[in-house]
């Protein structure tokens, strides 16, 4: 009996794995998993840049000293290793924060910052319940367009901060403060009945809320602003009035000379 409970357990678990592996060929996940791909490449990229000024740099420094004064064999060596230490340094730090993908920080300007949120919850999707990755993947959704609306928008704004916060602070934490808790306690209820699992799910759906928020509110004052400049276009260079055509003046004004007189 145990051995066909074991089995039967276990084709539920690979049946579900295999539904979630197919869920997440397309919509949000996939959605999010292009984007991360696209900025870890950008990322790279950025660090081979970086790469390539340190060693031109280097050994600029060392072509002007050597024509100053010969380095010999040893100097030629040391500009060797001191390069080989400057590009693993670079790259080290480089790829450290693109495979990470650490919660965004403070001083980021908004459009970056939410970029790097959206890397931070993709990453951080997996180890979650299936809930919570059901939250994670509607909040993906709204990211492209609070990214396009909250980047033209001053970092100081009450609203982007609200965002900010909310990008920073309190989601980060909320998933890390989760991920402290040992699974064998994740289960237990608290004073008010819940689950640790109940708690995240339910913060996680109200910072989704709160962002959709912040996102329709930017997008109905773009929407406004196009709406009063549309308005002041349209009053200012309007149309004007239609005015009679010379032709039709000339021939009223010959019909009226041509009428016989009573």
């Amino acid at each position: 009996m145990t051995e066909v409970t074991d089995k039967v357990e276990r084709a539920i678990a690979r049946f579900e794995r295999v539904t979630r592996q197919l869920d997440e060929r397309g919509g949000p996940v996939q959605d999010a998993a292009r984007r991360d791909r696209q900025r870890l490449n950008a990322g790279l990229g950025r660090t081979l840049k970086r790469v390539l000024a340190v060693v031109v740099v280097i050994w600029l420094a060392t072509i002007i000293v050597g024509l100053a004064k010969p380095i010999g064999m040893f100097g030629f060596l040391a500009a060797l290793l001191i390069t080989a230490a400057a590009a693993a340094l670079v790259i080290a730090r480089g790829g450290r924060q693109a495979i990470s993908a650490p919660a965004p920080t403070a001083d980021l300007p908004n459009g970056a910052m939410v970029e790097r949120f959206d890397s931070y919850i993709y990453r951080a999707r997996r180890a979650l319940p299936a809930p919570a990755q059901a939250e994670i993947d509607e909040m993906t959704r709204i990211l492209p367009a609070l990214r396009q609306t909250l980047e033209r928008v001053e970092t100081l704004d009450p609203t982007a901060q609200d965002a900010r916060r909310l990008m920073s602070i309190h989601l980060p934490g909320l998933i890390e403060r989760y991920e402290r808790v040992p699974p064998a306690y994740r289960q237990e209820r608290d004073g008010e009945g819940k689950t640790v699992d109940e708690r995240l799910v339910e913060g996680l759906a109200a910072g989704k809320t709160a962002l959709a928020d912040v996102s329709e509110q930017l997008a109905r004052l773009d929407v406004a602003a196009l709406e009063t400049q549309g308005r002041f276009i349209q009053s200012r260079y309007g149309q004007p009035e239609t005015l009679p055509s010379p032709d039709g003046a000339d021939g009223a004004k010959n019909d009226s000379q041509g009428a016989p007189t009573t």
